[in-house]
């Protein structure tokens, strides 16, 4: 059974399950999850909490069943905390946690802490028997066009708002724009906000005086807003980056990799294939699939030709080449890159205004 984070609440206060499993790579998301969980399991009685660390090939499951199966001696109920850093524990850990499942019950509830999984690993038997015993909660990072609503209703938590109307949105998306992929400094800035200022509304001078810029950027992010042509956004995440210190050509290779796959789909396309079977060739999925499905209408054949040769030339850049057409510094060429392919993708008519500096 599955609960999303914001839905945790109700369930706990409806009853609990025999178990939990709490995945995703949002700390922050998974920390209050498991918070929850384990305040709601102490207030129906369990008083001893035993947590095992799953690190390496070799861990010793024996003990972890070993626990479940026992009591402590002035202990009614228990709650067995499993954290599997890797995600992957093993044969032998997959045919204990389908034990521990199994043998889950209100005296010794289970929690598993696992990182965020991919399609495989949610469809082995492990994980499918510890969903089928009780509950998972994905504490997957919240994307950038959902951050104001979230922050809105962190803010309403300890009593405040902002401004209503166009005033309030404004102050919305500064604030998301600087806390950005890090939801636990977002977290933070807002009770900071609680402590300047009391209950009720919040002006935009009062936040932009108080938060600070805690964005973190992740170069996936950065390749959907140059999909989604969202210019500002891009520019600034590509600048976050460089500040972060991310390697040049990582971000490289991701760009690439998208225009790769659009002279891929568009080649298959020309031969015949309908655009869902070349989406699944080139291995776009998910929410990926409407970014490109939007983008490549505006992708005209010369241009995914050209931007191919573009990723090339400034891929020799970050190599140490010259090329008399683009700057010798990596990061500078970078954002050429990425210029370039906001131009390519811009909607037709569109004042995007972008200008290639070098």
């Amino acid at each position: 059974m599955q609960v999303r984070p914001e839905q945790l609440a109700d369930h706990l206060a409806r009853g609990l399950r025999d178990v939990y499993v709490v995945h995703g790579d949002e700390p922050l998301r998974a920390q209050e999850a498991a918070d929850a969980i384990r305040a709601a399991v102490r207030a129906a009685g369990a008083s001893e909490r035993k947590v095992f660390v799953v690190s390496g090939a070799h861990f010793d499951w024996s003990g972890v069943l070993g626990a479940s199966q026992s009591m402590g001696l002035f202990a009614d109920q228990q709650l067995i905390e499993i954290r599997i850093p890797s995600g992957k524990p093993g044969k032998d850990g997959s045919e204990a946690l389908q034990e521990l499942a199994a043998q889950a019950g209100p005296d010794s509830r289970l929690l598993v802490h696992l990182p965020k999984l991919d399609w495989q690993q949610q469809k082995a038997a492990w994980f499918g028997a510890l969903d089928g015993a009780g509950v998972s909660i994905a504490a997957d990072v919240i994307e950038r066009n959902a951050l104001p609503a979230w922050l809105a209703k962190r803010f309403a938590l300890q009593g405040q708002r902002v401004e209503a109307g166009a005033a309030g949105e404004a102050t919305l998306a500064f604030m998301a724009d600087r806390v950005e992929g890090n939801l636990l400094a977002a977290h933070q800035e807002i009770q900071k906000l609680g402590l300047l200022h009391p209950p009720g509304e919040i002006t935009f001078a009062q936040v932009e005086d108080a938060v600070l810029d805690v964005a973190r950027h992740d170069v996936q992010h950065l390749c959907d807003a140059v999909m989604a042509v969202q210019v500002p956004r891009a520019l600034r995440m590509l600048d976050g980056l460089q500040a972060e210190g991310e390697a040049a050509v990582f971000v490289h290779y991701k760009l690439s990799d998208d225009i790769r796959a659009m002279k891929r789909i568009q080649d298959a396309m020309a031969d015949g294939k309908p655009l869902p079977m070349a989406l699944r060739e080139a291995r776009i999925w998910g929410a990926r699939e409407r970014l490109f499905e939007r983008a490549l209408p505006r992708l005209s054949g010369l241009m995914a030709a050209r931007l191919v040769s573009a990723a090339s030339e400034c891929d020799g850049v970050l190599k140490g080449l010259r090329h008399p057409q683009w700057p010798t510094e990596p990061w500078d060429a970078l954002r050429r890159l990425v210029l370039m392919m906001l131009q390519a993708l811009r909607p037709e008519g569109a004042q995007a205004g972008l200008v290639l500096r070098t």
